[in-house]
């Protein structure tokens, strides 16, 4: 997959997340009843695991999505790196919850299996994009890299007249004795 696809799919999957993540925190700050086919939603989104630190779930992962989504649109080592960790993190507090949801809710949250799906798929793209990646080059490699492209530039741009031809055009002759 090339730079370009896996960015876009990426900012794809992450602006799904926004969407995931903003439903469930417009419903809980309205008050209304979730839409939810397995009818766990409401069990999940009431219990005790659906905030951290007074911070419901659902604002962490808007967080996360939209760090991931900027990581997306980003260029650069910085922005698959840091994409990579987020995504990593943010799989790995999914999977920690599914278990909550399993083991110790004993309901599940279709909003919340879909966002686990989403952020699954962020953390295999993020890896890809990270795999990608060129090593980064020695110093003295690129240095040598650099100074070879300044040479052929100026090689290239400063090319002479022909023999017997000034820069202007005219011809060169001797002069009369």
């Amino acid at each position: 997959m090339s730079e370009r696809a896996n960015r876009i799919a990426s900012a794809a999957l992450a602006l799904v997340g926004v969407g995931i993540t903003g439903y469930l925190l417009s419903v809980r700050a309205s008050g209304a009843t979730l839409s939810c086919t397995s009818g766990g939603c409401e069990t999940v989104q009431s219990s005790s695991y659906s905030e951290m630190f007074g911070v419901p779930v659902a604002a962490l992962g808007l967080g996360a999505y939209v760090v991931l989504l900027t990581a997306a649109l980003a260029h650069g080592e910085l922005a698959r790196l840091g994409g990579a960790v987020v995504a990593l993190a943010a799989f790995a507090f999914s999977a920690y919850l599914v278990v909550v949801q399993v083991f110790l809710i004993g309901a599940l949250c279709d909003w919340c299996l879909a966002s686990d799906a989403v952020t699954t798929g962020l953390a295999a793209l993020a890896l890809l994009r990270l795999r990608a990646s060129p090593p980064p080059a020695a110093p003295e490699r690129q240095l040598h890299a650099e100074n070879a492209a300044s040479r052929s530039a100026s090689s290239s741009s400063s090319a002479r007249a022909p023999r017997g031809r000034r820069a202007n055009g005219s011809i060169r002759t001797r002069p009369s004795s």
